[in-house]
């Protein structure tokens, strides 16, 4: 396989986990009687552009399907952080009612509907159908389709230059990343800017964060390898910032490398200098995650066995995509984790993915009282711990596995 930016050949490995069927794929009750389609799930590293990225084994198509059960809406932690990015992007870049703002990946119009709130005119790029449908539902409107440089231009051609382009956790879900960032000089207006979030490397080194390692990712991001993806197609990052979300992520601010009108700010040298000293550019950094992340499997295997053994109960809570692949990889079925409960009516009633451990909703905890629970999207630990505090009144303990089991 040849690097998917800059096609030089690919031989470092950074982490093999074995096969799983695709994490955001669940199953309805009919299809348990069915076959699943699992594909190998390994990570390779370009020692030449740094970009960590998945061997390729389906189209983008068999992982972002019309039914698409992820909804963003369903977290209350993310809620707050898309509405704060959208008073600070209007307050920071003076946007206006002549402005337009769009999202590439909208999902389900949370971030847009900040803007709009605030009489600032929104448009949604969103391909999958359930999500757009409930951008709609909201009042955003919304072109069905994958973003690429062909759309953008299509879009430029009708007039709808932005002067902000959202692109939060959607740059590591792309096959083709050169032609999914080259759309953003198009659909920018000359001093337009483009953010993009995503997952820092650098906390997924060195929290053992491979859970975080899914199909749906194609690829890893640290800001020297993004640096050569932006600059190659047409793009300038002049500033970046640590936010909290998904373990630790960059916010990186771009504009038009030929029309940009911000000064690089300090933090982005800073940044690169920090990916250095952290070990992103040297081939031995990678060399220990199949070791961690095997580790963290044996840890959890061992508890839901004792668990078990001893008879008490575990259930799981947050139907996530990080969460299958753990469970998936460790070889978790129902008879160690009895259920996973969801607050996302789309997933309720149906089943993991691999593992086909059923999802219900809360009112199961409630009635079956578990000794343990154990918090799969452990990124909103704090968010979930508290939603669920009732579950210390009869004794119950919440769990976590990554980085490290911790029981609380």
């Amino acid at each position: 396989m040849k690097c998917r930016h800059c096609e030089a050949p690919l031989a470092l490995k950074m982490i093999d986990l074995g096969t799983s069927p695709p994490s955001n794929a669940y199953l309805d009750p009919d299809q348990l009687n069915a076959p699943e389609r699992w594909y190998p799930l390994r990570v390779l590293v370009c020692e030449t552009c740094w970009l960590v990225q998945t061997e390729d084994f389906a189209e983008r198509e068999t992982f972002f399907s019309d039914d698409y059960a992820y909804f963003s809406s369903f977290s209350t932690t993310w809620l707050a952080h898309v509405d704060a990015y959208a008073a600070m992007m209007i307050n920071r870049f003076n946007l206006t009612p002549d402005a337009l703002v769009v999202e590439v990946a909208s999902n389900d119009g949370c971030l847009l509907e900040g803007f709009q709130n605030r009489s600032i005119p929104v448009l949604g790029i969103e391909p999958t159908r359930s999500t757009a449908t409930a951008a709609r539902e909201r009042g955003i409107p919304v072109v069905e389709e994958f973003f690429s440089r062909a759309l953008a231009e299509e879009l430029a051609g009708r007039g709808q230059r932005a002067d902000v382009i959202a692109a939060n956790n959607v740059l590591a879900h792309v096959p083709d990343i050169n032609d999914f960032v080259s759309g953003f000089a198009r659909l920018g207006k000359p001093h337009g800017v483009t953010t993009f979030e995503f997952p820092h490397l650098v906390n997924l080194l060195a929290g053992n964060q491979f859970d975080t390692i899914y199909h749906e990712h194609y690829s890893y991001l640290s800001l020297t390898s993004v640096l050569h993806v932006l600059e190659r197609n047409g793009l300038q990052v002049f500033d970046v910032e640590d936010i909290p979300t998904h373990g630790g992520s960059l916010r990186v601010f771009a504009q038009s490398a030929a029309t940009g009108i911000h000064a690089r700010t300090d933090r982005v040298a800073a940044m690169v200098h920090r990916e250095r000293e952290a070990g992103v550019c040297q081939r031995s950094t990678y060399l220990g995650m199949q070791r961690a992340a095997e580790g963290i499997k044996n840890t959890a295997l061992d508890f839901l066995i004792r668990a078990r053994t001893s008879g008490k109960t575990c259930v799981g809570y947050g139907a996530a995509a990080k969460g299958n692949t753990l469970l998936n990889f460790a070889g978790v079925r129902s008879d160690l984790l009895e259920f996973v409960v969801d607050k996302n009516p789309a997933k309720q009633g149906r089943f993991l993915p691999g593992s086909r451990i059923p999802i219900v909703d809360e009112e199961a905890i409630r009635t079956s009282k578990p000794d343990y629970v154990v918090i799969l999207p452990w990124n909103v630990r704090a968010e979930i711990a508290d939603q669920l505090a009732y579950v210390r009144d009869w004794g119950g303990q919440f769990v976590v596995f990554i980085p490290g089991i911790e029981i609380f």
